[in-house]
C-alpha cells in the first residue's frame, strides 16, 4: 500500500471549506547525513526519491535532522515554495548538520527563530553532558496567514549516546518552550531522539506534552517504528521519530509513518512521521 498517496488524499479532503481551525501537516524527517561510505545509499543515489517523497504529501511544515549544508541547500532549491530556518551545530552559521524547519511561505511566515544547543551552555557551540557531539534544537514561531494563527514550532535531534545527555535535554526543551511561549500558543516539538517510547526522556516528554500518535483520531498508519537503517528485508519496529503537540489546543486528526520503496531501495536510514493537526481555537479569543 503507497501510505504516501492514501495519506495525502485524506489531507486534501481535510482542508476543504475550512477557515477557522484550518488543518495543516507537518512532517519529520531524518534524512541522513551525505556519507561517502553508505555505498549504494549515499545521497546522490537517493536525494531524488526522497524530494519525490515529499512533494507527494506537500507538508506545511518540514523538520529535518541531520541535513548537511549542501544537502539544505539542494532541498531549498526543489522545493521553492519553502523557506528554512535553521543553522549548522558545529559554528552556528553552515558548518555540521542542520535540524532544519521548512515552511510553505504561502501559508505561513515566520514572526522569529533561533537555535540553541543541548548544553547547560545553550547559546553557545557547545556538547552538552555526556553527548558524543553537539547537538542543537531550532526553533520558529509561525502565523497562518489564512487564519492568523500563531504556533510555536521546535525540531531537534538528540544524541545517540549520552543517556544523561538526552534526559536533560529533554528538560532543556521544556524549559524553553516555557520561557517562551509566555502566550499559550499551540506548540509542536518533533524530531529524532534516538530512543524508543519507553525510555524516560520520552515519557518526560509525553508527560508534558501529548505523543501524536497515541491522541490520534484515526488508527495510526504504517510501520510501527521510524528507522529502518537502509534494511529492506527485516521489519522496522524501532520507533525513534516522533511529532508531540501541546494539550488542550492541537486536535491530532491523522498520523502516518510513511515506507515507501523505489528499486528496493528507502529514500533514507529513517521514515518520515506525518501528522495532520488542526489547532483549536481559544475560548478566550
Amino acid at each position: 500500500m503507497n501510505l504516501t498517496k492514501f495519506f495525502f488524499t485524506i489531507i486534501i479532503v481535510s482542508f476543504s471549506g475550512l477557515v477557522s481551525g484550518q488543518s495543516f501537516n507537518i512532517m519529520t524527517y531524518n534524512i541522513r547525513y551525505d556519507n561517502p561510505h553508505d555505498g549504494e545509499n549515499q545521497w546522490t543515489n537517493r536525494k531524488e526519491f526522497l524530494c519525490d517523497q515529499i512533494a507527494g504529501t506537500k507538508p506545511d511544515i518540514l523538520g529535518i535532522q541531520e541535513g548537511l549544508h549542501h544537502q539544505v541547500m539542494y532541498l531549498d532549491s526543489v522545493f521553492i515554495d519553502y523557506t528554512y530556518v535553521g543553522i549548522g551545530r558545529d559554528d552556528g552559521k553552515k558548518k555540521g548538520e542542520y535540524s532544519a524547519i521548512f515552511y510553505n511561505h504561502k501559508k505561513f511566515e515566520v514572526l522569529e527563530s533561533s537555535t540553541f544547543w543541548l548544553s547547560s551552555t545553550p547559546n553557545i557551540v557547545s556538547v552538552g553532558w555526556d553527548a558524543s557531539m553537539e547537538r542543537i534544537c531550532t526553533y520558529g514561531l509561525f502565523r497562518n496567514k489564512n487564519t492568523g494563527q500563531k504556533i510555536w514550532v521546535f525540531n531537534t535531534h538528540f544524541d545517540h549516546i549520552g543517556n544523561e545527555a538526552r534526559s536533560q535535554s529533554a528538560r532543556l526543551i521544556w524549559q524553553k518552550i516555557n520561557e517562551l511561549n509566555k502566550g499559550k500558543l499551540p506548540v509542536i516539538l518533533m524530531g529524532d531522539f534516538n530512543l524508543k517510547p519507553i525510555s524516560e526522556p520520552i515519557l518526560y516528554i509525553a508527560s508534558t506534552l501529548q505523543d501524536s500518535k497515541t491522541i490520534s483520531l484515526s488508527i495510526a498508519e504504517g510501520p510501527v517504528g521510524t528507522f529502518n537503517g537502509f534494511r529492506i528485508s527485516e521489519p522496522i519496529l524501532d520507533r525513534i521519530d516522533y511529532v508531540f503537540v501541546s494539550k488542550n489546543n492541537i486536535q491530532v486528526n491523522k498520523y502516518a509513518v510513511l515506507s515507501d520503496i523505489r528499486n528496493l531501495r528507502y529514500p533514507s536510514d529513517h521514515l518520515p512521521v506525518l501528522v495532520e493537526l488542526t489547532c483549536i481555537p481559544s475560548k478566550n479569543k
